[in-house]
This record gives structure tokens, sequence and C-alpha cells, in this order.
């Protein structure tokens, strides 16, 4: 984990209506634990603090890292706001208590299966799973409808996997805990002996797709999106959605919520509205190619419509014992030596 401390001019802003703790107690500084990578949100921050003169001491790292850091710090913990990734970790932190409603305005902004039915978090974008295949290689008629599909001889040496990235064992985790582990490791042990080939992040199976090195991967959507953006014709790859309802094509919510120990409860609540705010929401889904969350907001015109299966508040009761888990089952699947 790295810590940035960023300082910017003040501007003037409109604020949210002011609940009970008081905005003049409010101090000028607010401690953010960021799952979300500072080349993602670090613009977004950086627009937060010289609109509002809001300085952000920010904490990057792991979710999963981020919220048992602060379960450990407890009532001593310097988080106002934490940001994840996925919910799981949010859940985990709302399951001990830690987490506060948040502002009825903030609440409002996503609808209400976007957000915790306790009020204690919000979703503010999405991030569907994909199968990425070489455009010269595979006819769309011939694309797979499910994850299932991939353990199929036809895919034999064909797919790649991130088992190693954080997004893969976020999806993973989920996809154990809808369909158990028996099922959830036969897939996997499946993949392998069928050739599944592994590489460290989303990006390089991309990359490693449209030079043809290997013909399908599991990804996030909007890697593809930025390459394409970047490359454009010369991109070999896109993104095929498994069927509706599929496991293989879960999107995933980042989450926002404030810890309830935080004495900036308004600062924090603009921080939030900040991320859900139209321009910072058009940011997220123009420049990021996320899907956004707040009402009123629509995808980037090159996105597909938002997948269906969303993933939001997941139960998890031990959430450091499921990752273990994830991990102890890729680790022991053999996929991280393909």
């Amino acid at each position: 984990m790295k810590i940035k401390k960023v300082f910017t001019a003040v501007l003037a802003i409109a604020v949210l209506a002011t609940p009970a703790c008081g905005s003049e107690e409010d101090s000028k500084t607010l401690t953010v634990y960021s799952g979300r990578s500072e080349k993602l949100v670090g613009p977004i921050f950086s627009d937060f603090e010289a609109t509002t003169g809001i300085n952000l001491e920010i904490k990057y790292g792991s979710s999963n890292d981020l919220a048992l850091a602060i379960s450990t710090e407890g009532n001593k913990t310097q988080a106002d706001v934490f940001l994840s990734r996925s919910p799981g970790p949010t859940g985990y932190l709302a399951d001990l208590d830690m987490l506060t409603n948040l502002d009825k305005t903030v609440l409002e902004r996503v609808p209400v299966d976007r957000r915790s039915p306790d009020n204690d978090w919000v979703g503010f974008a999405g991030r569907a799973r994909v199968l990425v295949y070489n455009t010269d290689e595979i006819a769309t008629v011939d694309l797979p409808q499910s994850v299932f599909d991939l353990t199929d001889p036809l895919y034999k040496g064909l797919v790649a996997v991130p088992g190693s990235n954080s997004s893969f064992q976020d999806w993973f985790t989920v996809f154990r805990l809808r369909n158990g582990d028996d099922v959830a490791v036969k897939w996997l042990n499946d993949m392998v002996a069928n050739g599944a080939r592994f590489y460290p992040k989303n990006r390089a199976i991309v990359e490693a797709v449209s030079r043809n090195e290997v013909t399908f991967g599991l990804v996030n959507h909007y890697y593809n999106y930025q390459e394409v953006a970047a490359n454009g014709d010369t991109q070999r790859s896109a993104n095929h959605a498994f069927a509706p309802g599929d496991d293989g094509g879960l999107m995933i919510m980042a989450t926002a919520a404030i810890l309830d120990r935080s004495k900036n409860y308004d600062s924090a609540n603009k921080l939030i509205a900040h991320l859900l705010s139209n321009g910072q929401q058009r940011y997220l889904t123009d420049s990021v190619y996320e899907y956004p969350l707040a009402i009123g907001v629509e995808p980037s015109s090159v996105l597909p419509p938002t997948p269906i299966d969303t993933v939001g508040a997941v139960d998890i009761n031990d959430m450091a014992a499921e990752f273990r888990r994830t991990i102890e089952i890729i680790e022991a699947s053999g996929i991280l030596d393909q």
C-alpha cells in the first residue's frame, strides 16, 4: 500500500444539506482508503480537491487488505471514506458495524439495487466480466454462451486466465459463493486440464489476444475498450458477453462508504456525491469505459447495455477466510504454473 498526500487551491462549491453533526466540525482534510487504483480515481480526487478546497490523504491498496486494516485499526482508524473495487470488503465492514448511513442526497443518486439495503454504501461504477477474443480467428457465431463451455476440448489451450489478478479473484470468490466450492473447484481444475494459460493481468491478456498469442481470455470489459481507443483498427480483439444470467458475465460494483468513527461526515458525503456527479460518472464511462451507476447517466456510446446480473451485497461472514480459500483453490489448481 502507498500513501499520497496532495494539496490544491481552494475554490467555491455548493454544499450538500447539513446533517446533524454540522459541517463546521469537519476538518479540511479527509482520509480515504482506496481499493481503486490511483491511475483510475486519481483524477477524480484531484478535481474534488480543486473544487472544494478539502485536502485528501489517500492510502491506496488492495480492497481486501484495506478492509482488514480498518477492522484491525478499529476505533483508531484514520479512514473517513472507504472505496472498494467490489462489494465484498465493504459488506465485511458493514457486518462489523463500522460504517455509517450515507446522506439521503447521496443515496438518491443511485437506484435502490445499486446501494446497500441498510443505506451504508453505494455503488459508483461497474465492471463486467467478459470473454475477449481474436477477431481474425473467431466468428461471432462460434462464440460460447457460458463460462462453463470453456472446459470443452474445443477450447483446449486457447483460453487465458488471470489467476493471480485481484479482479479475477473477486469474481472467483463470488462464483464460489453462488455455486459452491465443489462446482467452482471442478470448473477451475477442468480449465487447467483443458490447457488454460496463465497471464498475470487483464491488460496483458487483451494485448496477447490481439497479437494472436492466445485466442480467448477472461477479463474485465473495459480493458479492450481502452486498447481499441489507443490502437484503433490495429487492435484485433473484441469483447464477448456470455448469455444473460451466466456467471461468466457478472458485473461487479465498485463501492463507496463512510466509516462510523469519521468526524468529517459532511466532507465524506461530499466526496461520494462527487464520485456520483454527472461529470465524474461521465469520466468513468467515457474515459475509463466502466459502467456508470448514478441515475440519469448513460453508459458510453461504445459500450453495450449494462449487464443485468450485477453483484451487490455479498454475505461474507469471514472475508479473510473466504479470500484465503479462493487463493488456496487457485494455487492448488496449478493455473499459475500454466
